[in-house]
């Protein structure tokens, strides 16, 4: 994943629960219709099995469409798949470990909530991407949020990639899309009953 010349691009995050069967094919729908960089597997279960026939099953979605899928912190698990990489829950701390496991050519990701000293570090370890979010108030987690005025220093100073996750809308979209890289989108639109539709009014915002 590199930096995007002109405008943001779209990177999904898979629910943590989920149908396999019917997600994959919605999944599917999903990529057709809209160009994305890359899907991370996303799942809450830590069932050895579950993980690998998940990724087993969107991997067929994702390499069919060229697109990137890498797994959330299971990096052991994304060696013997053989999957695109792993993104990190726990800032820099496992970077340079997932590189070791992974090799240069694996994505690693880190997501760093809203601090710019973890977005600093985990680029410094070797991270393809930085992760910030949510970039709006939740009762969910710590309450901690990624302001925009992060954002905008990032996009400056940094040449690090970074994507914005968490508690979007379009308001939000709009605002952050000329600084940031791209946007990982999931908990907003799975929930819809047509998440193709979702996702198109979400994207409008920068399209």
């Amino acid at each position: 994943m590199s930096k995007a010349p002109e405008q943001p691009q779209l990177y999904l995050i898979t629910p943590p629960e989920l149908e396999l069967v019917s997600f994959a094919d919605t999944l599917a729908l999903v990529l057709d219709a809209h160009e994305t960089a890359c899907v991370r597997l996303a799942l809450s279960t830590k069932d050895e099995d579950k993980l690998s026939r998940a990724a087993d099953t969107l991997r067929t979605v994702t390499d069919a469409r060229e697109v990137a899928l890498v797994i959330a912190d299971h990096t052991l698990l994304a060696e013997r798949l053989g999957l695109d990489g792993v993104h990190l829950s726990d800032a820099a701390r496992s970077v340079r470990h997932a590189r070791k496991v992974l090799g240069p050519d694996a994505i690693i990701g880190s997501f760093c909530a809203g601090s710019r000293h973890d977005g600093m570090s985990a680029g410094e370890a070797g991270a393809d991407y930085v992760a910030f979010g949510p970039v709006q108030a939740t009762a969910l987690y710590d309450g901690e949020i990624a302001e925009a005025e992060m954002f905008q220093w990032w996009s400056e100073v940094i040449e690090v990639p970074c994507v914005a996750e968490g508690q979007l809308d379009q308001a939000m979209i709009a605002r952050l899309a000329p600084m940031t890289d791209f946007f990982g989108i999931g908990d907003e639109i799975w929930g819809s009953e047509d998440p193709v539709a979702a996702l198109a009014a979400l994207w409008s915002a920068i399209s």
